[in-house]
């Protein structure tokens, strides 16, 4: 199996909970794929826990 079909489709789900692992935070997020998705952004979650995608609405939570 090759890395490109281990990656998980961009913007599937609306919200996404995340951990500090995954930060610094981008929508579409490393592990997805960038083919049929907007532009990638970094969306800053450190303060509130909270952040919402500019480009495709997806909300992100970051666990506690």
């Amino acid at each position: 199996m090759n890395a490109r079909s281990e990656l998980r489709p961009a913007n599937a789900q609306n919200q996404y909970t995340v951990t500090r692992a995954d930060l610094p935070l981008s929508c579409p997020m490393p592990d997805m794929t960038l083919w049929n998705s907007h532009p990638r952004v970094y969306l800053p979650i450190e303060e509130t826990g909270w952040a919402k995608c500019p480009y495709c609405g997806s909300e992100y939570i970051l666990a506690r």
